[in-house]
């Protein structure tokens, strides 16, 4: 009789990596709640420092505009010049500057601005944060009575909350520049007079303003998910790459999701 150890069987292995993925979700989401909870407490009754939240500012928007407008800028470039000529051969010309506006106020500006700020923004939090937690300098300030939710997330999340839409509105601006100047290079009878209408002409304000909200939803989700996950560090060197890892990934699936709803209950 051949005796089988369950425990080594591959069936066995990915069941346990499977039931550790959803240890791993529950528990993530568990203490996103929790810090979201908390900040929450010193947002709505204003006990920030002004000083802590314009620093925040600067790194989440200005610093970050270089790659977030090089990345939206190449992305409409790049589909305006697979687009545009299309268009312009089936009869569509005067519908470029509108389909042009549409993808970059209803999706590309807030999503790929999303991708650039988590990438480059949100791992640097994840990974402050979870060395402040693995080199014990988080305990260090709960011994001194310094909240890390106050000093560490909420001046933060406010500046998300509020930069983001400032980015959206000049990524929009340079995608649309962009997208005009890669028009007027590849197709032929398009006017920049035509284009402007276009543009006009298909966007509404209601889109705008679904969109800024979305932008602010964006931000602070970015931050929240980031120093959560940076917060929850352990085991030394290892734990800080393991949790700006995890920052990295549950702040894209977290975008992804509020896109989705975004688009279910404003478009559906």
């Amino acid at each position: 009789m051949i005796r089988i150890d369950f425990k080594n069987t591959l069936t066995y292995k990915l069941s346990r990596i499977f039931v550790n993925q959803i240890f791993d979700f529950v528990e993530t989401l568990g203490i996103i709640s929790i810090q979201f909870i908390d900040a929450l407490k010193y947002i709505f009754t204003l006990n920030l420092k002004f000083k802590q939240i314009l620093k925040s500012a600067s790194i989440f928007a200005f610093d970050s505009l270089p790659i977030t407008l090089t990345i939206v800028g190449m992305t409409t470039i790049i589909i305006t010049m697979q687009v545009a000529p299309e268009l312009v051969k089936q009869g569509g010309g005067k519908y470029i500057g509108m389909l042009v506006a549409l993808v970059m106020i209803r999706e590309l500006s807030n999503v790929m601005a999303g991708f650039a700020i988590i990438s480059m923004i949100g791992s640097a939090y994840a990974s402050e944060v979870a060395t402040m937690k693995v080199t014990d300098q988080i305990d260090a300030m709960k011994a001194l009575k310094v909240d890390p939710i106050k000093y560490l997330f909420a001046p933060r999340l406010v500046s998300g909350f509020i930069m983001m839409p400032m980015v959206f509105i000049i990524t929009s601006f340079v995608g649309l520049i962009c997208g005009w100047a890669t028009t007027m290079l590849t197709t032929h009878g398009v006017s920049t007079l035509g284009f402007i209408e276009s543009v006009w002409e298909g966007l509404e304000l209601r889109d705008i303003f679904i969109a800024l909200l979305k932008a602010s939803v964006f931000g602070f989700s970015i931050v929240l998910v980031s120093l959560s996950c940076g917060i929850m560090a352990n085991g030394g060197a290892k734990g800080v790459g393991i949790a700006t890892t995890k920052a990295v990934v549950w702040s894209f699936i977290t975008i992804a999701v509020i896109d989705y709803l975004f688009a279910l209950i404003f478009y559906f």
